[in-house]
């Protein structure tokens, strides 16, 4: 088992404990409408490009429309459960532990903190170093913050200390900045959008951490 493969499967045994209209994280989506994006970014790369936003996302909607009008929420789940097909990209060697720890990791979170009482599960030390490394993406996904970000990662030793490594990623280089401090899975809920839902401390000017709560971003 690879940590890709654990969140796919937990995913979808949630998902088939939830069915198919509990609401998730994503705006406008139930369990429904996540379960079909799933299907269609592996199994339909034609579409896949206007997930993104885009000319192309309108052609996207309409076939992840379909996906739901032509199959059974059990079906959809099953189809996510086993895996993407050998044809595709992500069926190559390596690529499902590279594209999709985060992408299952974050899609699990939304069913989960979509419910009430939610608490964060405990995540093992293995799983929070890919997270945590994956977190370079940061850079990307916030390149547009109103402010300078900067990740830290809670909870660990200084660099130079015994059993020490880097707990900062610059994600925004600029002034102000705002540090942004959790566990590598709270920042990255964070990072990916979901900021309501991620247990992480913002600390910085007054003006600046207002800001960058108000902001919005995505891919």
């Amino acid at each position: 088992m690879t940590y890709a493969r654990d969140e796919r499967v937990a995913l979808c045994a949630l998902l088939d404990l939830t069915g198919p209209r509990e609401p998730t994280l994503c705006e406008g989506w139930a369990t429904l409408d996540l379960a079909a994006h799933l299907v269609l970014r592996e199994r339909r790369p034609d579409a896949g490009v206007g997930m993104l936003g885009g000319p192309l996302a309108a052609y996207t909607r309409s076939v992840q429309r379909k996906l739901i009008e032509r199959n059974p929420y059990p079906r959809l789940v099953q189809m996510i459960r086993s895996g993407p097909p050998r044809l595709s990209l992500f069926g190559l060697p390596g690529i499902d532990e590279r594209a999709n720890v985060v992408e299952f990791f974050v899609h699990h979170e939304d069913v989960r903190r979509a419910q009430p009482g939610w608490e964060p599960r405990k995540i093992d030390q293995g799983l929070s170093d890919v997270l945590w490394g994956r977190l370079g993406m940061a850079r990307f996904i916030l390149r547009k913050a109103p402010v300078g970000v900067e990740l830290v990662r809670d909870g660990e030793p200084e660099p130079g200390a015994p059993g020490g490594h880097r707990v900062r990623i610059t994600a925004r280089a600029r002034t102000p900045v705002v540090t942004v401090t959790g566990t590598p899975s709270e920042l990255t809920m964070w990072v990916f959008g979901r900021t309501g839902a991620a247990r992480v401390r913002l600390d910085g000017g007054e003006a600046d951490v207002r800001a960058l709560s108000a902001a919005r971003w995505g891919l």
